[in-house]
């Protein structure tokens, strides 16, 4: 995200899409709700309306980066207050009962899909500008020389 333009952040295909700003607004809903009083409250909190989240609340780049960070900080906050023992514990999301790690599971599988959202609409944007961010298209046995010449010269 941190090579789009201000527009690019609301930017959308057609009227059925979402703009990186509402993947961004529904990421940062689910993780509070999730997270927040994670072992002792239900996963979809009352003051959560996830419906509202896919409509343009968020006015500007800046509001973007707060959500985001927002919900990130819920989630490691939530994470890091964990014990091995709370992992076997049985929490509740809309009155379904996961085990501690299962609800996890459930929503570190659900972040990467709308990530993966937001790449592709940046990438769409940003065109060939875009700086990669992994072994660009076209780089793969460079990239793969690179590593294993390292290698062979006693580095990591």
């Amino acid at each position: 995200m941190s090579q789009l333009s201000e527009a690019q952040f609301f930017w959308y295909p057609n009227g059925e899409s979402n703009s990186i700003a509402m993947i961004v607004q529904h990421l940062s809903g689910n993780m509070l709700s999730r997270w927040t009083d994670f072992l002792t409250s239900d996963g979809e909190k009352d003051w959560r309306n996830r419906d509202a989240e896919f409509q343009p609340h968020l006015r500007d780049s800046e509001s973007v980066w707060a959500a985001w960070s927002g919900g990130w900080a819920c989630l490691e906050s939530a994470l890091h207050a964990l014990h091995d023992a709370d992992l076997e514990r049985v929490v509740h999301i809309r009155n379904q009962g996961h085990s501690v790690s299962e609800a996890i599971n459930r929503q570190l599988a659900h972040y990467p899909y709308h990530i993966g959202q937001i790449v592709f609409l940046a990438k769409m944007q940003v065109g060939a500008a875009w700086a990669s961010l992994s072994i660009p298209k076209g780089d793969s046995q460079a990239f793969n020389e690179e590593k294993f010449a390292a290698e062979k010269d006693g580095k990591p």
